[in-house]
């Protein structure tokens, strides 16, 4: 049968990555966590982060009996994920930066890509590390903004639309200035999925010539399915997917956000503590 699978992010924006892992795993397990009482992780240092996310990982697998873990937090991904693989060395882990990386690989022509995301990933480099070790040079850029834009629910707002496009004109010219001939953007934040069909419509009116844009969502789900495709393919009779989702705070927060992200509602939400 197809394993319980868990997820993990620092708040809310992962259950853009459970989205995408329930269209492509309908049949699966999934507890998903929210560290909500210790966000954003984006402000600690490396070495609590690690902490954090051990811990995290240690609540889903030694509680939760989750057997295949996706970290579907890019902060997460880029600091802490070998604290993570140590803290349940029995559990495949998948984040969501590489998957990014490998899916703006088979896209770019011209081996040039852009990255927008959160200030923390970008100052960790790792979509250009792991960029670089696909044979793309990337160019990053941190977009402040727009998470909290998201969490407002100004996702169609015009507001949101205006500043999109003043960050991807700064992106694109900057990069044209390095001597970048990007032809695929990455979204390097589980927020801006819900940003996408604005973000699209900005690039196709901006961009000088046609770029796509990756969601690295979308590919890390698809990297999931493709490692569980056996498993998977075992639980076609088992029935539709089970959700439960906890979150270290806030509840009625995740509860009444959680949708936004999901697509559908959370249901109830459990707290749970983690301690320090």
């Amino acid at each position: 049968m197809t394993p319980t699978i868990g997820v993990f992010d620092s708040g809310f924006g992962g259950l853009t990555v459970l989205r995408a892992l329930l269209q492509r795993l309908p049949q699966a397990q999934f507890a998903f966590l929210g560290d909500t009482a210790r966000l954003p992780y984006g402000s600690k240092s490396r070495r609590t982060i690690a902490r954090y996310a051990a811990q995290s990982a240690r609540f889903l697998v030694r509680e939760q009996g989750a057997e295949f873990l996706v970290i579907a937090c890019n902060t997460a991904s880029a600091l802490a994920l070998d604290a993570i693989k140590d803290a349940v060395p029995s559990v495949p882990v998948l984040g969501v930066i590489e998957p990014g990386a490998a899916a703006a690989h088979a896209a770019s022509k011209t081996r040039d890509v852009l990255v927008i995301a959160t200030d923390a990933t970008v100052q960790s480099h790792a979509y250009t590390a792991a960029c670089l070790g696909q044979g793309l040079r990337a160019f990053e850029m941190a977009c402040p903004l727009l998470v909290p834009l998201v969490e407002e629910g100004w996702t169609n707002h015009a507001v949101t639309a205006e500043v999109i496009q003043i960050y991807l004109h700064a992106l694109l010219a900057t990069a044209r200035t390095g001597g970048f001939t990007p032809d695929t953007l990455v979204l390097g934040c589980t927020h801006y999925p819900l940003l996408r069909p604005t973000i699209e419509q900005t690039v196709a009116r901006i961009a000088p010539a046609p770029m796509q844009v990756i969601d690295s969502a979308e590919s890390t789900a698809e990297a999931a399915a493709r490692l569980l495709a056996g498993q998977a393919a075992e639980a076609v009779e088992k029935g539709p997917a089970q959700i439960r989702c906890f979150a270290t705070d806030s509840v009625d927060k995740f509860e009444r956000l959680g949708s936004r992200f999901l697509g559908q509602p959370v249901g109830r939400v459990e707290l749970v503590d983690l301690g320090g």
